[in-house]
């Protein structure tokens, strides 16, 4: 059992940007690695490993820090862990760097084809990219329609303004096609959302360096 600790988090004014409409990105590769199994998480991660190995940005998982409570020992080879609880709340999943820009983003995957929940974003996370966004990151969250086997970059203020808007419990997957780019699943690197990355980039430097993505 694996319990978040209580606390209070600070409110943090809503972004008024309008989110701008991002091209598609489509790769070449027409492989699709979801009908091998392989979670939005695995897909990043061996992009990453890819990323990594060719020295093109250095992007890693986060890992979450855990304090274990209860373990049992049903073999002697063998350790459970029954109970434990996180030493602090997590943050986002992915942080790292490319071309001199820090990197810092979240995945989610829905099996929805027509919506987005944003309850799968937790206000802590949220908090933490609006955090990040003050600093000049390159912020943004990968999303999964899973069924639909369509994957979207999308800027964290998009999700952070629809976050904090009252009585809005999802976006439409027509809003995350407006707000986002499209990116497909390749073979090297399996989900290349450095493409979007670029970007942003482009985006910023077109703005002095101002705009928050």
């Amino acid at each position: 059992m694996v319990k978040y600790p209580s606390g209070s988090s600070a409110a943090f004014r809503k972004s008024s940007d309008k989110p701008k409409k991002r091209k598609k990105y489509v790769h070449k590769d027409d492989i699709n690695f979801s009908d091998r199994g392989m979670t939005l998480e695995q897909m990043i991660n061996e992009s990453n490993k890819y990323y990594l190995t060719k020295e093109i940005a250095v992007v890693h998982k986060k890992p979450t820090p855990i304090q274990i409570v209860k373990v049992d020992y049903p073999k002697r080879s063998r350790a459970v862990i029954k109970e434990a609880y996180f030493r602090q709340e997590s943050t986002t999943d992915y942080n790292g760097v490319y071309k001199g820009y820090y990197l810092d983003f979240e995945a989610k995957e829905t099996k929805n084809k027509t919506n987005f929940p944003l309850k799968n974003f937790h206000e802590h996370q949220i908090i933490h990219l609006e955090q990040c966004l003050k600093q000049q990151g390159i912020c943004f969250t990968i999303i999964g329609f899973t069924a639909l086997n369509r994957y979207f970059v999308t800027p964290a203020s998009a999700i952070i303004k629809a976050w904090w808007e009252k009585d809005k419990s999802s976006v439409t997957i027509e809003e995350v096609e407006e707000w986002s780019i499209e990116i497909n699943c390749g073979f090297q690197p399996t989900l290349p959302y450095l493409e979007a990355v670029d970007q942003f980039i482009a985006d910023r430097k077109l703005n002095n360096g101002k705009q928050k993505l």
